[in-house]
């Protein structure tokens, strides 16, 4: 599918330089947050050609309809044409809202990502996806569409702090889990602070660049990257407006325990993959304490994009280094693995 460039260096000039050596465009502005506004953009503004730079608020509650209009508007009033380039600076939440905003304005304009934060690195910024919340639903406004190239510097992980950086390891949990036993084995052994970024961000971008080539609209194969996010992401839309609100990753990792429980119960994986699974997730990331009541979270779930009909669809790992796709799930087996992933582990 993809004749989008990804490109890994870390250093960031280097990356910008090897990209425009051969591009022009009318005119061109950077989309930052005010969190990379302030740590990454200085990185990488004197590598720029001549540009515009704007910011919007940091976070997953403002990945709405609200914050595009910010960015359209920008946009507008910088005369972008067709010709025009935007990039976009940060990390998975204006990557998604501002490759999305580029997608649509004038039915499409060339984007550049250049992802900041781990979960970014190795999952946001590969791929194509693009969107943003709407009605507490994650994600359900959205289009398929490629930069015309990712641009990952792991330099820039040194702006992150500790909670970032442990919130985009879920995702090279997961891919991990769904693809490569040995790899898997490899990061069992170490804490969040002992791994390998060097060795494991190429690892993700490789195995996910594989996968979105061989089925770049998700009908078949793309499904096993949803592994632990049916259950993750109705956690994490369920805390986003109460003050106390997850991070990507944090719910993932809920996600991936709960997913990994009901694969146990269809016979997928052993009690000991199960046990192994948890036990080295619940030593990376701190306790979630879900509601009393899982009714919210099963309702938010009837939403995912992957359900057909009435019937809640799940990737599940199929061993450990394997996955499956299309997997039938009654709401009694969710709430099962959330007592599980609530009292087994406290």
């Amino acid at each position: 599918m993809s004749s989008s460039l990804i490109s890994i260096q870390n250093n960031p000039s280097e990356l910008l330089a090897d990209f425009f050596a051969n591009r022009q465009y009318s005119s061109m502005a950077v989309l930052t947050d005010t969190n990379t506004y302030k740590y990454c953009y200085p990185l990488v503004k004197s590598a720029l050609p001549q540009h515009s730079v704007f910011t919007i608020a940091a976070g997953e509650e403002h990945k709405n309809l609200e914050a595009c209009t910010i960015v359209w508007q920008k946009l507008t009033e910088l005369q972008f044409d067709r010709h025009s380039l935007l990039i976009v600076l940060g990390g998975g939440v204006i990557g998604d809202l501002g490759g999305f905003c580029a997608a649509t304005f004038k039915r499409g304009i060339d984007f550049v990502l250049m992802p900041t934060t781990l979960l970014a690195q190795v999952d946001a910024s590969v791929g194509g996806k693009l969107g943003i919340d709407f009605n507490q639903f994650k994600n359900h406004i959205g289009v398929f569409c490629e930069p015309v190239a990712t641009l990952i510097c792991p330099a820039f992980l040194t702006t992150l702090p500790a909670r970032e950086l442990r919130s985009g390891f879920a995702e090279i949990i997961k891919h991990c889990l769904i693809s490569d036993k040995k790899m898997w084995d490899v990061i069992r052994t170490k804490s969040l602070e002992d791994q390998d970024w060097a060795t494991l961000i190429p690892h993700s971008v490789a195995f996910k660049k594989q996968v979105i080539e061989t089925d770049p609209r998700e009908k078949g194969l793309r499904k096993i990257l949803n592994f632990g996010h049916t259950v993750g992401h109705a956690i994490e839309s369920s805390f986003l407006n109460s003050g106390n609100r997850l991070f990507h990753g944090e719910a993932i990792a809920v996600g991936m325990i709960a997913e990994a429980c009901i694969a146990k119960s269809q016979n997928l994986i052993t009690r000991a993959d199960l046990v192994e699974i948890a036990t080295y997730i619940n030593q990376i990331y701190p306790k979630v304490i879900l509601p009393s009541s899982f009714d919210e979270i099963i309702k938010l779930m009837a939403q995912d994009k992957k359900n057909k009909g009435n019937k809640i669809l799940m990737a599940l790992t199929e061993g450990i280094g394997k996955a499956c796709w299309d997997v039938e799930v009654n709401p009694e087996e969710i709430a099962d693995s959330l007592k599980y992933y609530q009292f087994v582990y406290t």
